[in-house]
């Protein structure tokens, strides 16, 4: 368990409860006429606090399907957002919650908060029991090529 906790959402505080909701209420715009597996992102960056949502989106050919923690993340980089605080993601599944896919897991470690990692919040739309847990934690060896003491000379 050290890794995640499972909490009641009313333990939350009001910043998490309210990014969970945009996510419940984004999931609502997925499409997914293939799987009929409708997921929604909420992200909330360190500047400014703003949220962005995203849904996922599906297409035929499969490949080009889009998540929606990676439809959430253009809209904020685009308005100049490059650290986000929270995640928070919504999934129906019966037993378990939907956490981010490796793709996504990647996508998000770009844009860590100051202090290096995302608050994760995985929610079923319901909103009664809330997964708590770190980016680091679900990637916990991030590909890090990028920063300047992985570069080979």
């Amino acid at each position: 368990m050290d890794n995640y906790e499972i909490v009641d959402f009313s333990s939350l505080n009001e910043t998490a409860q309210n990014l969970i909701k945009e996510a419940v209420r984004a999931r609502k715009n997925a499409y997914c006429p293939y799987s009929n597996f409708a997921v929604g992102a909420a992200i909330l960056t360190e500047s400014e606090s703003k949220v962005y949502t995203g849904c996922n989106i599906e297409n035929a050919t499969l490949t080009p399907s889009i998540c929606a923690e990676r439809a959430a993340v253009p809209k904020a980089v685009s308005d100049g957002h490059l650290k986000f605080k929270m995640v928070a993601i919504t999934a129906h599944q019966e037993s378990s919650f939907t956490a981010p896919c490796g793709v996504c897991r990647q996508t998000l470690s770009e844009f860590c908060s100051s202090d290096g990692d995302i608050e994760i919040y995985l929610s079923k739309p319901t909103m009664d029991k809330v997964l708590c847990t770190k980016l680091s934690k679900l990637l916990p060896l991030s590909f890090v090529s990028y920063k300047e003491d992985n570069v080979v000379e």
